[in-house]
């Protein structure tokens, strides 16, 4: 039996991102469909990397390729919720870092999806893994949980 995942503060994060919904994340169920909190995971990831100045996704020397992810629901979201996506760094390697993301709805405290993200950082030329350069681990220290 594995443990099972537990909601956290928002003082567990460092970097926070508002995030808005849409009607179309609605399911039938009348709450956020499991799927967009992938997209809203991504989407905070992203968008600190690309914030920071460091990291293009297309242009770069580096890119970063997701090679593995998972989330965990504790509360219920829907349109039209404000929601805030908060990130820190769970482990930093040569060439990939663990993002942990919380998923919080209105001004709530406490996660309403906790998740997580790998990327491995991979030279765009040879596609082969490349380590972080010394400005982007700067840069991400900052987050380290």
């Amino acid at each position: 039996m594995t443990d099972r995942a537990h909601p956290e503060p928002r003082s567990a994060y460092r970097w926070f991102l508002p995030i808005t919904t849409r009607w179309m994340d609605n399911d039938v169920f009348g709450h956020v469909n499991n799927v967009q909190y992938y997209s809203f995971i991504d989407t905070t990831v992203c968008s600190y990397l690309v914030e920071t100045g460091l990291f293009h996704p297309t242009t770069g020397g580096l890119m970063a390729v997701v090679a593995e992810s998972g989330c965990s629901y504790f509360s219920s979201v829907a349109y039209p919720d404000a929601l805030t996506g908060a990130l820190r760094i769970d482990r930093m390697g040569t060439s990939s870092v663990r993002y942990g993301v919380g998923i919080f709805r209105e001004d709530e405290d406490q996660a309403s999806a906790g998740g997580f993200f790998t990327h491995v950082y991979l030279d765009r030329a040879t596609g082969k893994p490349a380590p972080l350069s010394e400005d982007l681990r700067t840069a991400l220290n900052g987050l380290i949980a």
